[in-house]
C-alpha cells in the first residue's frame, strides 16, 4: 500500500509544473504587449521573430499541458471527466506510450519554432546583429534538431513493436 501510494508524491511536481505554466503566460504577455507596442517600429522580419516567440511560448504550454494533465492521468489518479464538455479529446486514449509520443511531437514542433528563428537570424552572420549565431551553431542546432526526429521515429517505432507484439499473445 505505501509503494502504491507513493503515486500521491508527484502531485507537488504537477503543481510546480502548474507554477512553470503562470510564468509562461506572464511571458507570452508580456512578449504580446512588446509586440504591440512597437508594431509601427518593427521590421516585417522583427515582427516575424516576435510572432514566432509567441508560437513557442504557446506550444511549450501546450507541451506543459499534455504533461500535468496526461501525467496525472497516467501515473496518480483520474480525472473523472468523463462526459465533461471540455474534456480534451486524447485524454480519453492517453497512456504512457501515447503520451510519449505526443511529447516527442511536441518536442520536435519546439525545436522547429527554435530552427526556423535561427534560419531568419542566421542571414546576419557576421552581422553586428548576428553575435549568437556562427555557422557551426546553426550545424550543431539542425543536428539536435534531426537526433530529435529520429528519437520520435524511434519511439513510434518501439511502441508499434510493442503493441504488435501484445496483439499476437506475447
Amino acid at each position: 500500500m505505501v509503494i502504491f501510494a507513493s503515486r500521491w508524491l508527484q502531485v507537488p511536481l504537477y503543481l510546480g509544473l502548474i507554477v512553470a505554466q503562470c510564468v509562461y503566460v506572464f511571458l507570452f504577455l508580456k512578449e504580446l504587449w512588446h509586440l504591440v507596442t512597437h508594431a509601427f517600429n518593427f521590421s516585417e522580419q522583427q515582427i516575424m521573430l516576435v510572432v514566432l516567440g509567441l508560437i513557442d511560448v504557446v506550444m511549450i504550454s501546450n507541451l506543459l499541458i499534455m504533461v500535468i494533465v496526461g501525467g496525472y492521468e497516467t501515473f496518480v489518479s483520474r480525472l473523472r471527466l468523463q462526459n465533461h464538455p471540455d474534456q480534451p479529446e486524447w485524454l480519453s486514449h492517453v497512456n504512457a506510450s501515447i503520451l510519449k509520443i505526443k511529447l516527442a511531437m511536441a518536442i520536435i514542433g519546439i525545436s522547429s519554432i527554435h530552427l526556423l528563428r535561427t534560419f531568419i537570424e542566421a542571414g546576419n552572420i557576421g552581422g553586428p546583429t548576428a553575435t549568437n549565431y556562427t555557422t557551426t551553431g546553426v550545424l550543431l542546432q539542425t543536428l539536435i534538431h534531426t537526433i530529435f526526429i529520429f528519437s520520435a521515429l524511434g519511439i513510434a517505432w518501439v511502441d508499434r513493436m510493442t503493441l504488435s507484439g501484445t496483439s499476437k499473445g506475447h
